[in-house]
């Protein structure tokens, strides 16, 4: 097989990060994400800078291994990498109180309460 002839990497990026959460304290989590991850991805929804996002549930966990994943679908390479004009437009969009308010969350409660186990950044393999 060779690359580009027999096969070539999708355009789309998939970053999907698992999160172990501390016991008793899921309800608090997702609550938690509702008013910042939620939120900033809707604005970059809207923006064209991600095509989606989505919370996953491991509703069968084993020792050492997650509760949740977060998934956030990016159209391409570019996209994922992220720019200036693109961060500023975010920044005037979602606004500079919002992103200062989501951090400050995530030092005084994410931290807290849950675990980050994994980030990983997936691109489809696509043979022809």
């Amino acid at each position: 097989m060779e690359i580009y002839k027999d096969y070539e990497p999708g355009q789309q990026v998939v970053e999907m990060t698992t999160i172990q959460v501390d016991d008793g304290q899921f309800d608090t989590y997702l609550e938690g994400l509702k008013s910042t991850w939620i939120d900033s991805n809707e604005v970059a929804k809207q923006l064209g800078m991600i095509e989606d996002y989505h919370i996953y549930w491991n509703t069968a966990p084993t020792d050492g291994t997650f509760d949740l994943v977060l998934e956030i679908v990016y159209p391409s390479v570019e996209t994922w990498a992220g720019n200036k004009a693109d961060y500023m437009k975010f920044l005037d969009a979602y606004g500079k109180a919002n992103l200062d308010k989501g951090n400050e969350t995530v030092l005084k409660l994410y931290n807290q309460i849950r675990q980050i186990t994994g980030t990983y950044v997936l691109r489809e393999v696509v043979v022809h």
